[in-house]
């Protein structure tokens, strides 16, 4: 069975279960998914794959969730909203019949998605509860990207399913703490895709599926008119532009390549497109996020046919603003790196060197590795080697490691 088809459907239908069962029930919700799927890789092993697998999944699920509700209902709690209506035959089937609907399921993954950004619960948790319940990505997964241990991802995941069971309904889009809760969300949608286009896995330089699977939830929040704010368009505008260029970062072979090296003609160009146009949208409020500011950064190098042709300048004053509104020691990285493009290898390095927190970078292989380039362009070439060979021993996967390899033999 296709893994894609199976996280995209695993969290949809978990969602419209919810919706009947209630988030006291989740095991249960997942244990029918669970059925749902091992029967497809039952009969379509036999039958083959239907032209519509979705709808065959969401059937089979419905079908057994209805079965659960006549067999359970009176010695079981559901979701306390629809209890009565789970009570007569008469009402059963067309109660899951619309939680199947799909404008239901969207409404729920939005409920669903707000709810595992619940207050009581560490970032931390929050996106692991995310990649669980709505990404279908299981423990080990999940662990693997973070580089945490599969125990402490269990107990996350367990912590933040007992929340979510406390509230006995999911959260309601109409709350009002919904804005407050909606910023939450953004800022861990940015975090999940942080980790897959930067992130610290030691399988990949890059997760691809974190990055479409944090594009396809923040387009779930644009499709929700109170949600559709001027940030998460300017979010998932970020989003886009650096997907853009996944096609010439990554090569065939899984190896990094450097912007400056980038073939700018393997851009996807309608990702650009969509990136920009969502720009131009986020500027309609009057708040500026550091997600408009980073977008407006990757805008910047999406404009320019070559290095040579960036506007140097606008970076690094993006960048300036950027310290300003969400300061970082890896934003302050990024910005002497645009300062040694803009003013040459002697102001990259002061920037570098003077960045207050940089210690905090120490496991970082792209410090080293930028001191390495401007001492390469400055012609000192032992100097070089020397940074160079200590951004290899922190890289944290094959990919950053090869990378590092050929700056050293360039040397």
């Amino acid at each position: 069975m296709n893994e894609r088809l199976f996280r995209r459907e695993s969290g949809r239908i978990v969602a419209a279960l919810t919706r009947i069962f209630g988030p006291h029930n989740l095991a249960l919700a997942e244990d029918v998914v669970q059925d749902a799927f091992c029967r497809a890789l039952e009969v379509w092993k036999v039958r083959g794959i239907p032209d519509n697998p979705s709808a065959w999944l969401m059937a089979t699920a419905k079908n057994r969730a209805l079965d659960i509700m006549r067999r359970d209902r009176t010695a079981r709690t559901f979701a306390p909203e629809i209890g009565r209506l789970l009570e007569s035959d008469a009402t059963l089937a067309p109660v899951i019949d619309e939680a199947f609907a799909p404008q239901a399921i969207r409404d729920e993954q939005l409920r669903m998605m707000f709810s595992c950004c619940h207050p009581l619960l560490p970032e931390e948790a929050q996106l692991a509860l995310i990649l669980n319940i709505l990404c279908g990505f299981g423990a080990s997964e999940i662990a693997g990207a973070f580089l945490t241990g599969r125990a402490a991802i269990e107990k996350r995941i367990a912590r933040g399913k007992k929340v979510l069971a406390r509230g006995k309904r999911l959260f309601d889009l109409g709350d009002a703490e919904f804005a407050a809760r909606l910023a939450t969300v953004a800022r861990a949608l940015y975090l999940l895709f942080n980790e897959g286009y930067h992130g610290a896995s030691a399988e990949s330089a890059v997760r691809v599926e974190l990055c479409e699977e944090a594009m396809r939830l923040t387009a779930l929040l644009r499709e929700h008119p109170p949600a559709a704010t001027p940030a998460t368009s300017a979010l998932a505008a970020l989003m886009c532009l650096h997907v853009a260029r996944l096609p010439a970062r990554i090569d065939a072979a899984g190896d990094l390549s450097a912007l400056v090296d980038q073939d700018r003609s393997r851009w996807d160009g309608r990702l650009v497109a969509e990136g920009l146009a969502l720009l131009e949208s986020s500027a309609a409020g009057q708040e500026v996020t550091p997600y408009h500011v980073e977008a407006a950064i990757a805008a910047v190098h999406a404009g320019a046919r070559t290095v040579e042709d960036t506007d140097w300048p606008a970076i690094v004053s993006l960048y300036d603003r950027l310290m300003d509104v969400a300061p970082s020691p890896v934003v302050a990285l990024n910005r002497a790196i645009a300062i040694g493009q803009r003013d040459g290898p002697d102001g990259g390095l002061a920037a570098l060197h003077g960045i207050a927190d940089r210690d905090r970078l120490s496991h970082y292989p792209f410090y080293p590795a930028a001191l390495g380039e401007l001492e390469l362009r400055r012609g000192n070439r032992e100097a070089a080697r020397r940074h160079f060979r200590a951004a290899m021993d922190v890289a944290r996967n094959g990919a950053e490691r090869r990378f590092l390899e050929k700056r050293l033999q360039g040397c």
